[in-house]
Formats: structure tokens, sequence, C-alpha cells
């Protein structure tokens, strides 16, 4: 990708990949919106207090047979905790974003509109449904408030803002997970992850 300069202090800001939409400024922390006539601010990248992390952007991680390059990390409140989102793209720079709430971690990737899950109704805790010939539940329901956001995202997120979010566990081990944000919807589908299957590399 071009190098742009950040408009809010002027230093370099150069998106490791073409998929990055958004970007926190390493200078100032002013978090940019990526644009065909270059970086637009978007606002302030909020308070990522360090805490112990298994990996983080700039670490490259190997799950499995599949090494991902860890590019963003965003963290959501639900009142009573938080949790972390981290935004990577795998060898075919395909991205994916990997949950980790209290020790627990969860790889997954977006769904296409043609592959969302198909149900009547309304979705509550406990609902079922049917996905490709697994049934899921519900297991929660909850709102996530951004408070901070570090490094490269495949797309717009603003601190402050809040989201719904319904997980649904599958019978075979499998995760359905839903972001709503007024009337629209994001599926992603993924599974549990050991933390001790993943073999962080440190750069």
């Amino acid at each position: 990708m071009n190098e742009m300069h950040c408009p809010n202090c002027g230093d370099l800001v150069s998106p490791a990949i073409r998929h990055v939409k958004m970007i926190t400024c390493a200078s100032c922390t002013t978090t940019l919106l990526l644009e065909d006539a270059g970086a637009r601010a978007a606002g302030e990248q909020g308070v990522l207090h360090d805490v112990p992390m298994l990996f983080g952007p700039g670490d490259a991680v190997r799950i499995e047979t599949t090494s991902y390059d860890i590019l963003g990390h965003a963290r959501f409140s639900y009142g009573r905790g938080s949790w972390d989102e981290f935004w990577a793209v795998d060898g075919r720079g395909d991205p994916v974003w990997i949950s980790v709430d209290e020790g627990d971690l969860i790889l997954q990737r977006l769904l296409t509109r043609a592959d969302w899950p198909k149900y009547d109704g309304y979705l509550r805790l406990k609902s079922t449904l049917t996905y490709n010939g697994q049934r899921f539940q519900v297991s929660e329901v909850g709102t996530g408030t951004c408070v901070g956001l570090r490094g490269s995202f495949g797309h717009q997120l603003t601190v402050g803002e809040s989201y719904r979010f319904l997980n649904l566990q599958g019978e075979e081990g499998d995760v359905l997970s839903a972001e709503i944000e007024g009337n629209s919807y994001e599926w992603f589908l993924g599974r549990w992850i050991d933390p001790f299957d993943v073999e962080v590399q440190m750069r």
C-alpha cells in the first residue's frame, strides 16, 4: 500500500496490507480511516491498559498448521468485565478474528451474506437453530462497548460505540457469533482453540 501521513501529527502511516481500512497512529494515538484520498482522523484509540496477553499486534502465531499475523487489537467492555479481539491475516492474506475472553480463545471468520444462518423468529438465550447440519444454541446475549484500539483493522471501529452480540454454541464444538449494530448484522463462524496449541513468534 502507499505510505500516508497522519493528518494530526504528520508522522508516516504505512498499512501492512491492502485490506486495512483503519489504523491507529503510533505517534499520536489518533484513529485514522484510510481512503483513496489519504488518511482522515476518526477519533482516539482509547485506553488499553497493559495486562498479560498471549500475543499482540506485530506478533505471528501458529495455530495447528496455519500461521497468522496479528495486526490489530480491540478491547470491549461488557460491564462486569472485558474481552479482547485480535484482527489477523493468514498466509493467503485472508482476515480472521481471534477472540480472547478469560483465557478462552476462539478463531473465527466473517460469513458472507449468503452463508448466514437461517432461522424463524427472534433469537434469545437458549434459542436454537441448525447450521450446516449442526444444532446451535444461544449461550450468551449481551452488549459490548469498544474501549480501546491498537494497530490496524479491516473495517472501522469506534471507541465508545456499543454493539449487541449473540454467541451460539454448536453441539460439535463450533461457535456462531453475531454482531449487531442497529439493524445491521455481521455473522461469524469459529471454533475453540486450546491456548497450549498456540505457538507465538514475537518480533
